[in-house]
């Protein structure tokens, strides 16, 4: 089965669409998804589709939707000359759960992790060519939130924040890499949209106020740090972090030192101001 979960949801058997558009089997296809290749067990398979109060029929709507599943995979094992009754190898029924077995299919989360450590390698040899092309591949493949039309219960909420997670932290190399190469003035539009999307996220405002700062618009660079302190101070009653005020200072002061390219890293750039 060939798994897709790094935006709209999709999941395939011989190019077939197997994912029903029912919220709730759709639901339990993308938790066990999630989980390709380990048991889930039927408590925390209710948990996901029906919360604190799940209904008396949960586990007999449960095997329902399991069934529901069954089909559509066999449907679809059949077009490609398979019997439809492997399609329980696939979906597999375990003592407590359920497993899928998504077999030799791909899979773009494993895809993504597997890039992303290469790219995180390929920054700790210095080699920044085969780092650069690996994180914008990894960025890539993602098609929009994950999960995105997936109605999500605890298991999923946790999984799609962890990799909305692991995303942003490749969008930050790859942003401070750009940053080295002094792509400055091409980095202020996306790094705009994400403070507005991580508004207490201290390493995205800095690297703006860099990219700001180097472009030739200090001001913005200054408003810029002030927006986050005021929502520091005002939502979580912080100031912003000791570093990120010595880039403040550097900047109203116009520091030369933050001119130096090939430097991105804020934190070694104010050491030296």
């Amino acid at each position: 089965m060939d798994l897709k979960v790094l935006g709209m949801f999709d999941a395939r058997v011989n190019g077939v669409p197997v994912a029903p558009s029912a919220s709730k089997p759709r639901q339990l296809l993308a938790t066990l998804a999630v989980h390709a290749g380990q048991v889930v067990s039927v408590g925390a398979l209710i948990d996901e589709l029906w919360g604190a109060k799940p209904p008396r029929s949960a586990q007999a709507t449960l095997q329902t939707y399991v069934m529901q599943l069954r089909g559509a995979v066999g449907t679809a094992l059949e077009a490609g000359g398979t019997p439809a009754r492997e399609a329980k190898r696939i979906l597999v029924t375990r003592p407590g759960g359920y497993l899928l077995d998504r077999g030799e299919g791909t899979s773009d989360v494993k895809e993504f992790e597997r890039l992303s450590g290469l790219a995180y390698q390929a920054l700790a040899d210095r080699d920044t060519d085969t780092a650069g092309r690996t994180l914008r591949a990894a960025l890539g493949l993602w098609r929009g939130p994950a999960f995105g039309d997936v109605r999500a219960g605890a298991l999923l909420t946790l999984e799609a924040r962890r990799l909305e997670e692991a995303r942003l932290c490749v969008q930050e190399h790859r942003i401070e890499l750009e940053l080295r190469q002094g792509r400055h003035r091409e980095l202020i539009g996306e790094l705009g949209v994400l403070v507005q999307q991580h508004r207490t996220h201290e390493n995205l405002h800095a690297h703006l106020m860099l990219a700001l700062y180097r472009s030739s618009r200090r001001t913005e660079a200054l408003d810029v740090y002030q927006r986050l302190r005021g929502t520091l101070v005002r939502e979580l009653g912080l100031e912003p972090s000791e570093q990120l005020r010595e880039l403040q200072h550097a900047v109203l002061t116009a520091s030369p030192r933050l001119l130096d390219a090939p430097e991105a890293d804020y934190r070694r750039l104010v050491k030296a101001v």
